[in-house]
């Protein structure tokens, strides 16, 4: 069974030509999470598939608790010092409020909360369905501007507008191709 998977997906992408080149070219990218200070704080990788993205996180050097993370429509985290406002707010091409609990939600930039340890690590796996890499599979996140991930101070409410009560941007990372 699984040869003949194999063996399909190598036909369908001789048929499909350079289109499915570049699809494959988007289907993996990374970032670099660093803080207020400008430390780097860990990384995330994120991967496209057909249904939506996987996203990994692997964090350290961030305060212990419950944390709200979310996909932000700018590609830059270059203001860290005042707080990533230039990552801009969510991915959100449609204008959907922000939250998975509300009823006219959620955003394109929405995303589970994770939990940091006492020792300021944590590791989190996530999916999402709202976004993927090339747009194929909700908003797309490596557009003209790109985007960047964005952890907030607190968890996310996942209903409060406009960001589920998760405070201040603590740690951001632009999402870059691989």
């Amino acid at each position: 069974m699984r040869k003949k998977n194999v063996l399909a997906a190598l036909i369908a992408g001789a048929l499909l030509g350079s289109g499915s080149l570049m699809a494959a070219e988007l289907s993996k990218a990374a970032a670099t999470f660093v803080n207020n200070e400008g430390a780097e704080v860990g990384t995330a990788e994120l991967v496209s598939g057909p249904n939506g993205m996987v996203i990994t996180l692997n964090l350290k050097g961030l305060p212990s608790g419950e944390k709200a993370v979310h996909i932000h429509a700018v590609g830059t985290c270059d203001d860290h010092g005042e707080g990533f406002k230039h990552s801009g707010g969510h991915l959100n091409p449609d204008h959907w409020k922000h939250g998975f609990l509300n009823p006219e939600g959620p955003d394109k930039g929405d995303l589970p909360n994770f939990f940091v340890h006492s020792d300021g690590t944590a590791r989190a796996q996530m999916f999402t369905t709202l976004a993927s890499l090339d747009g194929s599979v909700g908003g797309q996140v490596l557009d003209a501007d790109g985007a960047a991930l964005v952890i907030h101070e607190k968890g996310d409410d996942h209903q409060s507008q406009p960001i589920g009560g998760a405070g201040d941007r603590i740690a951001c990372g632009v999402i870059k191709a691989r």
